[in-house]
């Protein structure tokens, strides 16, 4: 389960480039993304943290209860665990891993805005 990072550590804090989750790099690097590691792998591998997260997004919303709040809907994290999300972020998915989601019949939607529905 994902948690509310403490304002001392929040410089550090990185954003998942998938599903927009923000946590610390040690986050990422004991538990991966609680998300999408499946796609993203980044648990114990901080080279993959570094290409699979940012620390360029705005905004932050906290998701308390995902599958209730238009928020979380709007931002398509409402069948995401709760915790901290960035509104926008900056940056793209690594290439091996738009292509394994296209192959799983999923269409990328990066989390920059630019793809408005």
């Amino acid at each position: 389960m994902a948690t509310i990072p403490p304002q001392a550590r929040s410089k550090q804090l990185r954003a998942c480039l998938l599903c927009s989750i923000i946590q610390h790099p040690m986050d990422f690097r004991k538990i991966g993304c609680p998300n999408c590691e499946e796609l993203m792998q980044m648990k114990g591998s901080p080279d993959r943290i570094s290409v699979c997260t940012t620390t360029y997004f705005d905004g932050i919303i906290a998701v308390i209860d995902a599958e209730a709040s238009w928020v979380a809907r709007w931002q398509r994290t409402s069948k995401y665990v709760r915790g901290m999300y960035a509104v926008r972020v900056k940056g793209r998915i690594p290439e091996d891993v738009e292509a394994e989601l296209e192959s799983r019949g999923i269409k990328y939607r990066p989390r920059d805005q630019s793809d408005q529905d």
